[in-house]
């Protein structure tokens, strides 16, 4: 008791599990670093991995210019390695060492114990770690060098022999014929040590992309480190009772396990998975039903399951189409896996079930005929894909199995408002894969009508008829007084005589609204097989409410200000990319989510004080119009305005510029001498976004 007086509790901290990176996530251990080397944006040239060897190299640039920096050295290390010629093959193109490779090693074979913390508001935030990587410097440039100098020795012998000298004697030469491997020999070579490096040498790198700290993609990826679902299902495995420790602190002998009579791999009661967390056990019971309406989940789950939570956990294992969960591709066909008729793997069969699925949301009617022309898939898989969410019809087609979920989509638009930007994403994605044409896209008039819920009764018919009558006289009257008031001032006007007055008529501009809301037209108001939420600032008419747009138009300037001090130089393609990645972060019913056109999205960034550049592009060329649009930042109030400036207007000229053109026009514009590793990072600095 008295230690206990002596050590209170000075505070309490909530702890919650984050799922989102599980299996994602390594901590790298960077070695002291050296006074000419700084682990910054800039220093990472590039990078490559082993995923199965969890074997990771990267390439980091040293700052020769650093007064730390032994330039004899360096030069000498250059001309060891590749000798005075320079060509494509050289390690050092400076005839500089001016980048150092460093190569990863397993710290631990046992990361289970070892997570990564956030703390932010109170609240401690851990995500278990998949891999801990040591870097190392690796020296490979020396080999290289040795090899050089013995091809330099053995040039020399062979030239100091003399050219008379007689050819050399005929030598005979013993054949050998292997006898057949046994059994016991193949096992011997297959765990021999050259069989193992020479598998790990077979296995290809994969070369990945750096981003940076202050990256946006790195600021939205950072997020998942924090737990989606506070308190709920994510974190359930951090909520135990006094039984539960104890089973876990003492679990049964493994002979009382194995006294348990056997159930099938595939056989799960529902007492067992009661026992499980909530997120596992939706995981199960959708990849099972593989369709769901919610009422019907909520049911399976038990009495005083919390509605909220299981929303939550559902929406990570599951898409909603129709009003309905339909169970992700990635969960029927995890990664490394095949299909069973045609050996594809599962990267092509989840393409191929997300096309299904989107047609699905789009209408309540699929061919099995166009769904095999798109993907290029065997019939039986597709046909697998089928039978998971839909019905055959006798010389009609595939049926989605599920009627029209109303009274979800009524009671969580906000969840159906996220859902739908979800398949915009995917579309994007199908649309670049498959090539998708416009008739792929837009569903005919007879298979849009019948979206709808087919079974009505005659009492909701009537009962609709009269809401309808009762909106529209309402209306009707409205218009009428307006007309009315409208005539009385006409009539006030044409007995004034006012000669000699034109108004001058401006053509009203139609913004055309962007990519990301571009779906919201198909289906005549369809979107995702769903009504659209009732009450939601969408704009009517092409103009948002009053009360909004100076919200909205403040909302979108930040966004676009910020946006722009990260990277200078963005087309107009990927600055809606990072638009949609920031809805995406945004919570439901924000302003931002009224829709935004590409008019006011690109009036926006001139107000801000960008620029359009008006690049020179061939004729030629592929790029979408909206990649064509190049929009710049004039003056952020850096050390590198006048860099940037001078590389807009070189651009602006050319759409394509050697370096060296770069380089003496920078060096003449500035008035400095730059070498090849400033102009590199001037470069990179401005246009890393595009180029």
């Amino acid at each position: 008791m008295a230690n206990e007086e002596d050590d209170p509790i000075i505070q309490e901290i909530d702890v919650f599990l984050a799922r989102s990176l599980l299996e994602k996530l390594y901590l790298f251990q960077y070695p002291i670093r050296p006074a000419s080397m700084t682990y910054d944006d800039v220093t990472h040239l590039s990078a490559k991995i082993k995923p199965k060897q969890q074997k990771v190299e990267l390439e980091m640039a040293i700052d020769t210019l650093n007064p730390n920096y032994c330039r004899s050295k360096g030069e000498q290390i250059a001309l060891n390695v590749d000798g005075t010629c320079t060509d494509e093959t050289s390690t050092y193109s400076s005839k500089l060492m001016d980048k150092q490779t460093f190569c990863s090693s397993q710290a631990a074979s046992n990361v289970s114990r070892y997570a990564a913390a956030v703390y932010k508001k109170g609240e401690l935030h851990l995500t278990p770690l998949h891999g801990i990587l040591q870097l190392r410097p690796s020296f490979t440039y020396l080999d290289k060098a040795d090899a050089k100098h013995r091809e330099r020795e053995a040039a020399n012998e062979g030239g100091d022999s003399s050219q008379d000298e007689a050819e050399d004697d005929v030598k005979q030469i013993t054949v050998r014929f292997s006898r057949p491997e046994t059994e016991q020999a193949r096992q011997r070579r297959v765990q021999s040590y050259e069989f193992l490096q020479k598998r790990q040498a077979e296995e290809h790198w994969v070369h990945l992309h750096y981003y940076g700290l202050k990256d946006s993609r790195s600021e939205h990826e950072r997020q998942y480190l924090f737990s989606q679902g506070h308190g709920l299902a994510e974190n359930t495995e951090l909520i135990k009772s006094p039984s539960e420790y104890l089973m876990m602190l003492m679990p049964p002998s493994v002979e009382e396990e194995n006294d348990k009579p056997m159930a099938p791999s595939n056989v799960l009661s529902m007492a067992q998975l009661r026992t499980l967390p909530l997120a596992d056990q939706i995981k199960i019971l959708m990849k099972n039903v593989k369709v769901m309406p919610f009422a019907n989940l909520l049911s399976l789950l038990g009495s005083g399951t919390d509605a909220t939570a299981v929303l939550r956990c559902v929406q990570q294992v599951a898409l909603l189409v129709q009003g309905n969960w339909v169970v992700k591709s990635d969960v029927l066909y995890p990664k490394d896996t095949s299909s069973p008729h045609s050996g594809v793997p599962a990267e092509v069969l989840c393409r191929g079930r997300d096309f299904v699925m989107w047609k699905f949301t789009q209408d309540r009617w699929v061919v099995r005929k166009e769904v095999a022309a798109v993907t290029k898939l065997c019939p039986e898989d597709v046909k697998d894909f089928l039978e998971h969410m839909s019905v055959a019809r006798i010389n009609k087609g595939w049926e989605f199995m599920l009627p029209y979920d109303e009274d979800f989509v009524k009671k969580h638009p906000d969840i159906v408002q996220r859902q739908q930007m979800l398949w915009m994403g995917i579309q994007a994605k199908l649309e670049k894969v498959y090539n998708l044409l416009k008739e792929h896209l837009t569903p005919k008039k007879q298979e849009a009508q019948s979206a709808h819920p087919l079974l009505i009764s005659g009492e909701q018919r009537v009962n609709m008829a009269k809401a309808r009558v009762k909106q529209n006289y309402g209306q009707l009257e409205k218009e009428l007084q307006k007309q009315k008031a409208e005539m009385k001032s006409s009539d006030a006007l044409a007995r004034t005589d006012v000669p000699n007055i034109r108004v001058k008529e401006e053509p009203v501009g139609v913004e055309e609204p962007m990519d990301t809301s571009a779906h919201e037209g198909l289906n005549n108001g369809l979107l995702n097989g769903l009504h659209p939420p009732q009450g939601s600032l969408e704009p009517v008419n092409g103009h948002l409410p009053g009360g909004c747009i100076d919200r909205v138009a403040q909302e979108l300037k930040a966004f676009v200000s910020s946006t722009f001090k990260k990277q200078f130089v963005l087309t107009l393609s990927e600055l809606k990319r990072l638009f949609n990645l920031h809805l995406a972060s945004l919570p439901p019913g924000h302003t931002l989510f009224s829709g935004i056109s590409d008019k006011m999205l690109q009036d926006m960034v001139l107000d801000t004080g960008c620029k359009q550049i008006l690049v020179p592009f061939p004729p030629q060329t592929a790029a979408s119009p909206d990649e064509l649009k190049v929009y710049a930042l004039w003056e952020a109030g850096d050390t590198y305005d006048q860099h940037r400036q001078v590389l807009l207007e070189i651009f602006s000229k050319n759409y394509r510029v050697r370096r060296n053109v770069i380089q003496s026009q920078l060096s003449q514009e500035c008035g400095e001498d730059l070498n090849k590793q400033e102009v590199d990072r001037v470069l990179k600095v401005n246009f890393c976004s595009l180029w």
